[in-house]
C-alpha cells in the first residue's frame, strides 16, 4: 500500500508517495485498463474486430515502382467485394456470408452468419492513381498501385567531401 507524507495546505512542502513500486504498480494497472478497453471483445469473422463492424488484415509492401497490398480475405467471393479510390484513399469494401445446411434423420442444422468490413487507407502522393489495378483469387484480393514516372527515378549516391 503506498503511503504518502501529510501536508499542511501552504506550507511549502511536496506530498511524494514513499512507495515507489506501489506508485508504479498502480500506473501500470491503470495502463492495462485503457489498454483492455479499446480491446476487441468478440472475435471477427477475419482479422480483427472493431467498432462498426470487422477489419480485415492487410499486408503492405513497396518496392521502386509500385506498392501492392494484399487482404486475406477467406470465405469471402468476389461479387461481394468492392475497392473504390477517391482522392487519394483506397478503401475495400465486403460482406461475408456464410450458410451451412446439414440434414440427417433425426434433425435438420442450417447455419447462417453474415459479416459486413471495410478497411480505408491512404496512398503516398507518388502513386499513379490511373494505374492501379485489383486481382481476386482463392480469397486473396492483391492491389497493385504502380508509382508516377518522376517517382521512379534512378538513386544515385552522393560523395561525401572531407572538409
Amino acid at each position: 500500500m503506498a503511503k504518502t507524507e501529510v501536508t499542511k495546505p501552504g506550507d511549502g512542502s511536496i506530498s511524494r508517495p514513499l512507495d515507489l513500486f506501489s506508485t508504479m504498480r498502480g500506473e501500470m494497472n491503470r495502463m492495462l485498463e485503457r489498454f483492455e478497453q479499446d480491446w476487441p471483445r468478440l472475435p471477427g469473422l477475419f482479422g480483427r474486430a472493431v467498432e462498426g463492424g470487422l477489419t480485415p488484415e492487410l499486408d503492405v509492401r513497396e518496392d521502386s515502382n509500385q506498392l501492392t497490398i494484399e487482404a486475406d480475405l477467406p470465405g469471402v467471393e468476389e461479387k461481394d467485394v468492392a475497392v473504390t479510390l477517391r482522392d487519394g484513399v483506397l478503401t475495400i469494401k465486403g460482406e461475408k456470408k456464410q450458410e451451412r445446411e446439414e440434414k440427417a434423420e433425426s434433425y435438420h442444422l442450417t447455419e447462417r452468419s453474415f459479416g459486413a468490413f471495410q478497411r480505408s487507407l491512404r496512398l503516398p502522393d507518388t502513386i499513379d492513381e490511373s494505374r492501379v489495378e485489383a486481382r481476386f483469387d482463392k480469397g486473396v484480393l492483391k492491389i497493385t498501385a504502380a508509382k508516377r514516372p518522376e517517382a521512379v527515378k534512378a538513386e544515385r549516391t552522393i560523395a561525401i567531401k572531407k572538409t
